[in-house]
């Protein structure tokens, strides 16, 4: 047997999870440096976000990844209404480092970061001023130029003007005047833009990047290629936390274009000049494992049991997520009303397999990298930390990405961390894939819940008091271990969305039982806010149905206090004519949020032989301000269609320790054939913009769920339809 080469992570991996998250709960976002507002250097860069060249060609700078949302449109739009371009002279550019801290998302502590529906929300005051400022220092040159004063300069649509003079003047032909030497600050708001102005903000642009997506240009980490290049497949173990020991590579060195077999404290990698040559060599790697790890124990239905048996447990330790009002001392009487209900973990099943491409310098101390990732500043500062270097030796390429969903927040690293240990030590350039089935069986999961829901109710069916217990493991606990705080205990990534703010309920409590996990965990699209709407929908039905009150007017009283959620309520009933549903079918509605998104989807379904059929789906959706609607309403029906998913099938099951899903074949999500009509109607509050990418999944299993009941009479209490039981 060749002597292999043996890097470790052991004593990387504390370090650079530290500093994967330790910024997160630092302070703001700069916004312009005083420096990039007063500088305009000689290729067109009016400030930090916006580049203008002389043939009148606009560049805008946007910071969160792209990962088919579309912010690489909806950013820009947002620069260029306060910039007064010209939309049809814009492009964008993706921000791959930033050093200066002056793109992060202010939303989450300043960094460069794309996770939670957070783009819009964080970045749009922000954006309104950059390209404010840029318009700023623009008619400043202009004036400048031509000797008026700055209050007699106009802009339309990319031209600046001096009426009285009858001068004019392209953005591009301004650029190419000498600097400005004067700063410019916050603008006031009374400087910017009022709504009824806007003539870009609101429309339907078309996107930015459907041309490259659209004839194969757009390039890919999976993409790249660079000489001398080595395919990396690793081995990885069976069970999580076991390490290897290979008992003979001969086999493997023999296939042709096998370049190295390595050896790593968690995996036995194969590079080689080719990714089917690297495979093959992979097949034929003889390896043992240490068979210890704790998770050997761990079987998927062994762990709903015990969720379920935590959640009914009273005596159990349990976080109070949130409350108000005063429980009534007799509150666990057995006239109590009781709902419990059941998610089981789903896979985020992005179609883009996870890789990383890296090269690291000859010193061991710097490298390039291309990944696509949700966060620049997260992979940055984790490299760093593998190499023990510093971020500046790290040049970073962010990458768009086909599909995200969370697979690619801080869990990425996998691959960059393992891309890079390889790369040092066969002093190569290194691509690393992680097929679909390594990426199923080594899936990061969104955990398994069971909801108890217990209600004190009135004579005339509705709740006195409310308690919305949740039993899951610790998402946060697991994933973000330097954030996790031991005392307090508390994980939105599970319990957001049990707060049930908009509901008058006068009292009201939202509980966590934590349980050990028994598998990876992260988040998925909606988050906490899926499984916890799912709950309190199906149960505000239940309760509904006990009072003989119809599950629209129940709500009504309910939501009386929150004029938005009722204006949501309201017009769903009204695009679906709620309960007129055609003969043999039946239809169902849910409320929910997700962040300041406020939304009612109703579903329309029938049984074809012993086929559930989802016909056709509303939602009426409240994201504040639509930057680009026909990018929001497709970030909402493919919210639906992952919530129509993981209502009729997807699911992860694990036995001894190993997901026993391998590929799209047994993990199954739904056919195009399954995809229902989806009509999105937005209900503008004129509040600020909110995120759409996760508020069609929190709508849509529950009011399927409630559908199915009006249909059958059965409640659907466990998710998915397949795995449980109506």
């Amino acid at each position: 047997m060749s002597e292999p080469s043996h890097p470790t992570r052991r004593g990387f991996l504390k370090g650079a999870s530290a500093l994967t998250f330790a910024f997160l709960t630092t302070g703001g976002v700069t916004l312009l440096p005083p420096a990039a507002k007063a500088q305009l250097t000689a290729d067109g860069k009016i400030n930090a976000w916006v580049t203008i060249t002389p043939d009148n060609r606009m560049t805008i700078m946007f910071g969160p990844a792209e990962m088919g949302q579309g912010v690489n449109t909806a950013l820009p739009m947002i620069v260029a209404e306060e910039l007064d371009a010209d939309w049809s002279s814009v492009s964008s550019e993706q921000v791959s480092s930033d050093p200066a801290g002056v793109y992060g998302n202010p939303n989450a502590g300043g960094i460069l970061f794309a996770a939670g529906s957070s783009s819009l929300e964080g970045y749009f005051s922000h954006l309104r001023q950059a390209g404010a400022q840029a318009r700023q220092i623009l008619i400043e040159i202009a004036a400048a130029h031509w000797g008026v004063p700055v209050e007699e300069v106009t802009t339309r649509r990319g031209t600046i003007s001096h009426a009285a003079s009858g001068s004019s003047m392209l953005y591009g032909d301004v650029a190419a005047l000498p600097k400005s030497t004067s700063p410019t600050g916050e603008m006031p708001e009374v400087e910017l833009k009022p709504r009824t102005e806007w003539t870009i903000i609101g429309t339907d642009v078309e996107r930015l990047d459907i041309p490259d997506k659209t004839t194969g240009k757009t390039v890919y980490s999976i993409d790249v290629e660079l000489p001398g290049m080595v395919y990396g497949v690793e081995l990885l173990p069976p069970v999580e936390g076991e390490t290897p020991t290979l008992i003979s590579d001969t086999a493997a060195r023999a296939v042709d274009g096998v370049v190295d077999v390595i050896v790593m404290d968690h995996a036995v990698a194969v590079l080689a000049q080719s990714f089917t040559s690297a495979v093959a060599g992979r097949d034929a790697l003889d390896v043992s494992w240490t068979e210890t790890s704790p998770f050997r124990n761990a079987n998927s239905a062994d762990e709903l049991i015990a969720l379920a048996g935590a959640a009914d447990d009273m005596s159990a330790d349990a976080v109070v997520w949130g409350s108000r009002g005063s429980f009534p001392g007799n509150f666990n009487d057995s006239d109590m009303v009781t709902g419990r209900y059941t998610t089981e973990h789903v896979y985020h099943a992005q179609m883009e397999p996870l890789n990383a491409v890296v090269s690291v310098d000859a010193d061991g101390m710097g490298a390039e990298i291309w990944l696509g990732t949700q966060s620049q500043t997260a992979s940055i500062m984790v490299a760093a930390a593998v190499l023990r270097t510093t971020p500046d030796r790290i040049r970073f390429h962010a990458m768009q990405m086909g599909g995200a969903f969370g697979r690619r927040t801080v869990f990425a690293r996998e691959q960059m961390r393992d891309a890079l240990l390889l790369s040092r030590a066969s002093g190569r350039p290194v691509k690393l894939v992680w097929t679909r089935e390594d990426d199923v069986k080594n899936g990061w999961l969104r955990p398994a819940t069971v909801h108890r829901l217990d209600a004190a109710v009135d004579a005339e069916g509705y709740p006195t008091a409310l308690r919305h217990r949740v039993a899951s493991p610790s998402v946060f606990q697991f994933a973000m271990p330097d954030r996790w705080n031991p005392e307090t205990r508390r994980d939105p990534l599970v319990m957001e969305g049990s707060e049930s703010s908009d509901y008058a309920f006068p009292a009201f409590q939202a509980e966590h039982v934590l349980v050990p996990r028994q598998s990876r965990l992260s988040p998925w699209r909606g988050i906490g806010w899926a499984p916890n709407c799912f709950a309190r929908e199906c149960f505000l039905d239940e309760l509904a149905e006990r009072a003989g009150i119809d599950p629209v007017n129940y709500r009504r009283r309910l939501l009386a206090g929150s004029p938005r959620a009722l204006a949501v309520l309201n017009a769903a009933v009204e695009m679906a004519d709620f309960g007129n549903a055609p003969k043999g079918r039946a239809h169902g509605l849910a409320f929910a949020g997700y962040k300041k998104t406020l939304a009612t989807g109703v579903a329309e379904v029938s049984y074809e032989g012993e086929q559930l059929r989802v016909h056709r789906f509303w939602a009426a959706v409240d994201p504040g301000v639509v930057i680009h609607p026909q990018a929001y309403r497709a970030q909402v029906e493919g919210g639906v269609m992952f919530g129509l998913s993981s209502f009729l099938r997807e699911r992860s099951t694990f036995t001894g320790g190993q997901i026993d899903q391998n590929n799209f074949y047994d993990y199954e999500p739904i056919r195009m054939s399954e995809i229902p009509e989806i009509e999105v109607r937005f209900v503008e509050s004129g509040e600020a913009p909110s995120g759409g990418g996760e508020i069609g999944v929190p709508m849509t299993a529950p009011a399927i769920a409630n559908a199915l009941r009006a249909l059958t009479g059965i409640a659907a209490t466990h998710l998915p339809l397949a795995g449980g039981r109506a």
